[in-house]
């Protein structure tokens, strides 16, 4: 019995490595054709004020990312396959054309946000794909109907929209989630769940081809609102079931009854830096969904830091921080972990403060230098009286 398991998980390795280098592979060579594309017909991005980049950009990277996913997926046929993911694609397909039409016309707020909510009860109500429990995290255990129905429906569009928000520096939101299904992923793979396992470390592989030309200096693309939604909803519905299964999970070797808390801190990045923007805003008085320069990586950017630079450190940030997590969940509860996190996220506030005064200074010292500059230069240029003066002619 042990044999046959063994030869079914080398075969499923197999399948799952040749959809990855599939998927990086259609990614890495169609990219430069979209590229063609879009300077052909003139389907850029032009920087706006708030914008780290200076010249126009194609933004239609997400097209590559949905198309490479879908394809590395659907090279096999998985016996775990069910209502769930024949409701993902259709979820997919929906935010596919809602990117494409923001990408070009730039849609209203309120049309993209009730969107993101139909898709969300697609999958909430015709899956039942929900967040049942929290594993008693502040003594919370098993949650009502409509109340887990419509936090989950939350959850996925907020998770959506966090992807959103840290697209804004080169590299942030694709390779946060890359990390991120890539270890959901690998969670999935070793616990039998091969059609998860597969989208996952499609879209994984997909992004790592998206990559390469968002950080090029010469060739590149972003990733758009088309990507952004795309990658959000993958990995919502990746993260959710992901802690669902660990609510059912009886095996005591692969159960992990920390799940919530590992998938909080594996997307800490987009959710805090969602939290802190959209409290700062409301306390402002602007509207939550008002662009600005606030984010955790524009502050980054704004001290020195390059884009690669900000991007990496996050990543590191992540990487390490659920390695962390991972190894400290045998020793605590979930409610004491819970609390570590609003530490976490206490100095993660405290850190992107500092930045913020740091770039006020900054900012203040180079109109200070600049007015310092005008004034040197005016008393340097003599007077018109002068001048004649010593020139009558």
């Amino acid at each position: 019995m042990n044999f046959i398991f063994e030869n079914l998980f080398i075969e499923k390795t197999y399948q799952l490595v040749i959809s990855m280098v599939l998927s990086f592979a259609i990614t890495w060579r169609s990219i430069p054709v979209i590229i063609n594309i879009c300077n052909l017909k003139g389907l850029m991005v032009d920087p706006i004020k708030r914008s780290s980049h200076e010249t126009p950009t194609p933004t239609f990277g997400g097209v590559a990312i949905f198309a490479s996913t879908l394809i590395g997926y659907m090279l096999w046929n998985f016996n775990d396959e069910g209502f769930l993911l024949h409701k993902v694609f259709a979820g997919l397909v929906i935010l596919f054309f809602l990117g494409i039409k923001d990408d070009l016309f730039a849609l209203d707020a309120l049309k993209k946000l009730g969107s993101q909510v139909l898709v969300a009860i697609l999958v909430v109500v015709g899956s039942d794909l929900r967040i049942t429990s929290f594993f008693g995290i502040f003594g919370v255990y098993e949650l009502p109907y409509i109340v887990s129905a419509l936090f989950t429906i939350f959850l996925i569009v907020a998770l959506i929209n966090s992807f959103n928000l840290i697209d804004g520096v080169d590299g942030l939101s694709g390779g946060i989630a890359m990390i991120a299904s890539a270890g959901f992923a690998l969670w999935f793979a070793l616990n039998n769940e091969w059609s998860l396992a597969c989208l996952g470390f499609s879209m994984a592989a997909s992004l790592l081809g998206f990559l390469r030309y968002n950080f090029s200096p010469t060739n590149k693309i972003f990733m758009g609102d088309t990507g952004s939604l795309i990658v959000g909803f993958v990995v919502a519905v990746l993260s959710i079931k992901f802690v669902q299964h660990n609510v059912f999970n009886t095996n005591p070797n692969s159960v992990y009854r920390n799940a919530p808390v590992i998938a909080i801190v594996l997307l800490s990045v987009p959710i805090f830096d969602t939290l802190r923007v959209f409290g700062l805003r409301i306390l402002k008085g602007k509207s939550p969904f008002k662009a600005d320069r606030l984010h955790l990586h524009h502050l980054m950017v704004d001290n020195g830091l390059s884009h690669i630079a900000t991007s990496f450190i996050l990543y590191f940030a992540t990487i390490s921080l659920t390695t962390f997590t991972y190894v400290l969940r045998t020793f605590f509860t979930n409610t004491q972990l819970s609390i570590s996190l609003l530490v976490l996220f206490v100095a993660y506030l405290l850190v992107a403060r500092q930045l913020e005064v740091r770039r006020l200074k900054f900012y203040k010292q180079k109109i200070s230098n600049k007015e310092a500059e005008k004034s040197l230069k005016s008393l340097r240029k003599p007077s018109l009286k002068f001048e004649r003066s010593i020139n009558p002619n």
